[in-house]
This record gives C-alpha cells, sequence and structure tokens, in this order.
C-alpha cells in the first residue's frame, strides 16, 4: 500500500512559535516510513520525498515535539512552515541540606583574605610545566606508543617528501647531467693514466 501512495517533496522552515526565530538542526523523522530521519540546515531549511498520508515528526531539545500529517495533493510539491512551541520548565527551588562552615560574614572575610595565593592552580600549572620539570619527565617517563607512531609517521613523510632532493636517494646512474659531466670529463681527459702519473 505504502508503493501505491503519491511521492512528495515536503520542504519548509522551522520556527519558533509566534516568532520569525529560526530553529536550527531539528530533527524531521519520517514515523511511517521506517523512522527514516533528516535534520534541518542552521537555517531551519529541510526537504525531503514522503508520501501522501505519512506522519512526520519534528523534534528538537527545548522545545515540543510537533506531528504533521501530509495532506492529499494534485501537485507532487507540499511547503509548511513549521512553528516550534518552547518548552519552560521550572526547575524546583534547591536549598542547602547544611550550613556554610563560616558562621558571619567577618568569619568569611578573615578566612578569604588568609588563603595562601601562593599554591593556586594556576601557579602549580607554571611549576609543573615548567621546562626543568618537563626535562625531568622526558627523562623519567617512556614514550607511549603515540607519541613513537607520530614520530615514525613524520619521519616517513619527511624521507618521503625530500625523495627527489636529498642526494641519498637519487641514482647516479638516471641523472642525464651525471652522465654529461662523465663524458665531458672523459673527452678532457681527466682520468687518463698519463695524468694520474705522479
Amino acid at each position: 500500500m505504502a508503493q501505491d501512495k503519491k511521492a512528495v517533496q515536503f520542504s519548509g522552515f522551522t520556527y519558533a512559535k509566534d516568532t520569525d526565530v529560526a530553529v536550527p538542526f531539528v530533527t524531521v523523522r519520517n514515523t511511517s516510513f521506517n523512522n527514516e530521519t533528516i535534520a534541518a540546515n542552521h537555517e531551519g531549511y529541510f526537504s525531503f520525498v514522503v508520501r501522501m498520508g505519512d506522519v512526520i515528526e519534528f523534534s528538537s531539545i527545548g522545545y515540543e515535539t510537533v506531528r504533521v500529517t501530509v495532506p492529499q495533493l494534485s501537485e507532487d510539491k507540499y511547503t509548511l512552515r513549521v512553528e516550534l512551541n518552547p518548552l519552560v520548565e521550572e526547575l524546583p527551588v534547591i536549598t542547602l541540606g547544611r550550613p556554610l562552615p563560616w558562621a558571619s560574614i567577618e568569619e568569611f572575610n578573615r578566612e578569604f583574605l588568609a588563603i595562601n595565593i601562593s599554591n593556586d592552580d594556576v601557579i602549580t600549572a607554571k611549576r609543573n610545566l615548567s621546562p626543568q620539570s618537563m626535562a625531568l619527565l622526558a627523562q623519567i617517563l617512556p614514550r607511549d606508543a603515540g607519541e613513537i607512531q607520530a614520530y615514525n609517521s613524520m619521519q616517513r613523510h619527511i624521507n618521503m617528501s625530500n625523495k627527489a632532493i636529498n642526494q641519498n636517494f637519487n641514482n647516479p646512474l638516471l641523472n642525464p647531467f651525471a652522465w654529461g659531466a662523465l663524458i665531458n670529463q672523459i673527452k678532457r681527459g681527466d682520468y687518463s693514466r698519463q695524468r694520474l702519473k705522479y
């Protein structure tokens, strides 16, 4: 029966109710056709193929779910402005189970002013990341697998990139300039036995 239904291009935008504010990345699900799911783009636009009579569900965090049934149409296109109603949930009031450790604001001020700032997290982090600490840790700690893999990959990349310019990888027998230089040296007699005698 689903194959007998006429296919329709279903397009539209998702907006917050009673506003012109687009709701981005809304999940659009066709509950009548294997829960086929797409997402609206950052402007709230969506477009996909449905069949007449399909139930389409629009859901997004912070908004009520909206269900739309595709009506019977004479055309093969259906455009809709979908308005999502924002969910407003009031959280219950939270009261602290135990009182604060300071009896008065004066005691809090006294304790606050007596805090040793030199042992705060920023100074501790700077001390732990100092060059001396990092050098000491490099001597003690073994290298992990990820670091070794990254180093090996980098070395392989450098070797592959430099094959054309690194002379260790060049074969002089395939270099036409080397052959030309050799022939010129032979013509000049650079390697003749008479010239090599002392």
